[in-house]
């Protein structure tokens, strides 16, 4: 943490004289406030378990600058409210502090490079959620889009989680992530990622889109270091393929996943993960794990309908687990949104580690 602090002082006190510029009042006059409010009420009703629930309130509220030279800043911050819980504690398990800031970040950006560094929101392939992170995107080559980064510590701030920015690992990680569209509808999403004395893993994803058809082949390894292996965790690897169609409003979706026999995927997941489309999707990266899935949704006088659907067979001892998730969800305003979740998990029997659980959601947002 100390040289990414460090390296972020130094990257303010470089661009201060810049900014002492008499036009950098332009630049905060025509900044943006962007934010949400935000009810959220789940219940779950466990098998063999206590039953558990809560209802939060959340505020978001970011303030974005104005462009001075290619220069311009941002701070987000999300606070959280308790107003019921089904069992103590309920809702303390997912949110650990009242408020956050989420956000906090200088960046500089041209036409063919941009840099950003501070507390970002970030969405990749094996990385999401708000980091402290040093990002650089570059679209210099045609077609290609290349980011390289390093994250230190991560958050996860939303409507039902809010958690304090943590090391999840001694050193951090890199990642290199390279985007080329060699045409229109297909792309390769080759990457890398190295976390330091824990696991370093590399894939290619590359996906075709149409207007009516759609397809994903993703694969990826990891080496994982001698200081993290143990009985359950080595070098894993993972497929993912998919195939999709769209026709008539109705878009249809069925995958297959698969992982290593012995180690599942060998902390892949570590920083984030997009494979596991499921709301839960507990035993997807397990080991051994072989995963078929497929979707359905359709929009109806603006309500949009969706059904996923999963069945995971893992384990030594091919344990099953199905699980079904219903969501409907509907734009009263342009600003105001509804959206309502069902999930019901069937766990195996013979799994004394696992336990059936049906939950569901109801979030309702204003966003400004």
């Amino acid at each position: 943490m100390k040289k990414f602090s460090l390296f972020t002082c130094a990257l303010l006190l470089s661009t201060s004289t810049v900014f002492a510029a008499d036009s950098i009042d332009e630049a905060f006059k025509s900044g943006k406030v962007s934010g949400d409010i935000t009810l959220h009420t789940v219940k779950y009703d466990n098998k063999g378990v206590v039953d558990s629930g809560f209802t939060a309130g959340t505020v978001g509220l970011a303030y974005e600058t104005g462009s001075f030279y290619g220069l311009s800043a941002k701070m987000g911050f999300r606070a959280n409210h308790e107003f019921s819980e089904v069992e103590e504690g309920d809702y303390e398990n997912f949110f650990v502090h009242d408020a956050l800031m989420t956000e906090a970040y200088l960046k500089y950006a041209s036409e063919s490079f941009s840099i950003t560094a501070g507390r970002q929101a970030i969405d990749l392939e094996w990385l999401g959620d708000y980091n402290e992170a040093i990002v650089a995107a570059i679209t210099a080559i045609p077609d290609t889009t290349i980011i390289l980064g390093y994250t230190d510590r991560q958050a996860i701030s939303d409507e039902d989680e809010s958690s304090d920015f943590t090391e999840l690992t001694n050193e951090g990680a890199y990642v290199l992530d390279i985007k080329y569209k060699a045409f229109d509808s297909l792309e390769f999403n080759p990457y890398a990622y190295s976390a330091p004395d824990a696991v370093d893993f590399y894939g290619l994803k590359t996906s075709y889109s149409s207007d009516i058809f759609s397809a994903i082949a993703h694969y990826a390894t990891s080496n994982v270091d001698s200081k993290m292996k143990d009985i359950t965790t080595d070098d894993g690897n993972i497929l993912n393929l998919e195939l999709g169609t769209s026709f008539a409003g109705i878009s249809a979706s069925l995958g297959y996943i698969k992982t290593d026999k012995d180690y599942g995927i060998g902390l892949m997941d570590t920083y984030g993960d997009n494979i596991n489309l499921m709301d839960s999707g507990n035993q997807i990266y397990s080991a051994d794990a072989k995963t078929v899935y497929g979707s359905l949704s359709y929009e109806i006088a603006g309500v949009e309908l969706g059904a996923l659907y999963s069945d995971t067979e893992y384990g030594a001892d091919n344990f099953d687990e199905k699980e079904l998730n219903l969501t409907v969800s509907y734009a009263i305003t342009d600003s105001l949104s509804v959206g309502l979740l069902y999930a019901d998990i069937d766990t195996d029997s013979d799994d004394a580690d696992s336990n059936d659980s049906t939950y569901g959601s109801l979030t309702l947002s204003y966003s400004f």
